[in-house]
């Protein structure tokens, strides 16, 4: 048990022995004083270490964050059960060896069964306020160790996309340069053309490197530039189709995907001016698609691997949609999922902020409000019992405050603690994730 614990314990067993010295005790010496520290010295660290201890256990056994439902039902048997041995083993050291009121055969007779009941209930009120401090400082760590894998995951993640992103750079140039090399001895003038036209792709690759996402508009100007580059060195052997919807302009895709992808084509297909390859750029459902009639080449070596699956890679860093692939012996072709909206954006919008801040303010609101009262109780309902049994003890009145107060609390705690509302939160929260997709 932790030392701040025990200091605690120590300041309750003072108060508590003040309190019973001085409002209840007849004959005010030093002998009495001394019994009265000893016997709540003796309840305090007996329940209040038995109910810690118990508590640790079952904390380190069956974490709150790993088995809610098991936890809260062996809590509640532990605490019964502990709580009974302990108060009985407390009662009977106080009237039958320290107080000396009565012998151990009329101490199990029957004679304290109701300062046993009483003592009982007192403890179990303490210990399901241990029990629920014990889960609120569970919550907190979980919520902070959450907090920390989360922002390492993303750390993560951005860490590989830039990663991914930087492939691109230095493989767009190596294979421009290739074809540029071989244009020289093929056709000078239009190695000429061939230049001027890389420096306007190689800019436009230049400008999207930080970018996740590009609207396809860009995406579809800077490709068709590219298909002019294409055409300059192929001429009439490969032949280009756009047929993409207005409405998907102003959406998004991963830049320089049309570019890796018409490079693709290129590279794993032969085409000639009698058998020309054709490629296709069109919309299709939520999809940009890119497609190509099948012309294999056997390849002379073996491919980079930055194309498709740089695509594939970068798409499932960003969203969950992904990237479709159908080949058949006519056609290949490739499905590029449309974004309606950046993920970035989704995430920064300040109604959005001011809404989840004030969910967490008024979240934040109810549990304090639950724990006050639950303190309120543990404190007032022992105070009122106290004062019933001094004043009218033939007249028990304290189980009405004490059973409606009771099932008040455990209303508000089922309400606050989402058993209630449990369903609701994982609907809403389900519902903005699959929107985030999107």
């Amino acid at each position: 048990m932790k030392r701040k614990n025990l200091i605690t314990l120590c300041w309750i067993s003072l108060g508590t022995s003040m309190l019973f010295f001085f409002g209840f005790t007849d004959e005010k010496n030093l002998e009495n004083f001394v019994l009265t520290v000893a016997v709540c010295l003796m309840y305090s660290f007996v329940l209040g270490m038995g109910n810690g201890l118990i508590n640790d256990f079952l904390n380190k056994k069956f974490p709150w964050s790993e088995a809610t439902t098991k936890r809260a039902v062996i809590s509640i048997v532990s605490i019964l059960i502990a709580n009974i041995i302990l108060v009985y083993f407390c009662n009977y050291v106080n009237f039958v060896i320290f107080q000396k009121n009565a012998t151990t055969e009329e101490y199990f007779s029957g004679k304290y069964n109701f300062i046993n009941w009483f003592t009982i209930n007192v403890a179990l009120l303490i210990s399901a306020f241990l029990h629920a401090r014990g889960f609120m400082e569970e919550l907190k760590k979980t919520s902070r160790k959450e907090v920390v894998e989360q922002k390492l995951i993303a750390k993560s993640a951005n860490a590989q996309f830039e990663s991914l992103k930087n492939q691109l750079d230095p493989h767009f140039l190596f294979n421009s340069l290739n074809v540029l090399s071989s244009l020289i001895d093929e056709n000078p003038r239009q190695a000429q053309k061939f230049t001027a036209s890389m420096s306007k792709i190689y800019r436009y690759v230049l400008e999207q490197k930080d970018k996740e996402l590009v609207t396809v508009e860009d995406e579809l100007e800077f490709a068709k530039t590219y298909c002019d580059l294409l055409k300059t060195r192929f001429e009439d052997s490969v032949d280009f189709e756009f047929n993409v919807r207005k409405e998907d302009y102003r959406r998004f895709v991963v830049p320089l995907s049309l570019q890796l992808l018409l490079e693709n084509c290129i590279k794993h297909n032969f085409a000639t001016s009698g058998k020309p390859l054709i490629i296709k750029i069109f919309s299709e459902n939520d999809t940009l698609c890119i497609e190509n009639n099948l012309q294999v080449r056997e390849q002379m070596k073996e491919s980079s691997g930055i194309g498709l699956p740089n695509i594939v890679q970068r798409y499932a860093l960003l969203t969950k949609r992904n990237v479709f692939i159908e080949k058949s012996g006519d056609y290949f072709k490739v499905k590029l999922p449309v974004l309606v909206s950046k993920p970035s954006e989704i995430k920064i919008k300040p109604e959005d902020k001011n809404k989840a801040y004030e969910r967490a303010q008024k979240r934040v609101k109810e549990i304090k409000g639950f724990y006050g009262n639950l303190i309120s109780y543990c404190i007032v309902i022992p105070v009122l019992i106290i004062i019933n049994l001094t004043t009218s003890p033939d007249d028990i009145w304290f189980y009405f405050p004490m059973l409606g107060w009771g099932i008040g609390i455990a209303a508000h705690g089922m309400n606050v603690f989402a058993v209630g509302k449990n369903w609701e939160e994982k609907k809403i929260r389900k519902i903005l994730e699959n929107q985030n997709k999107y």
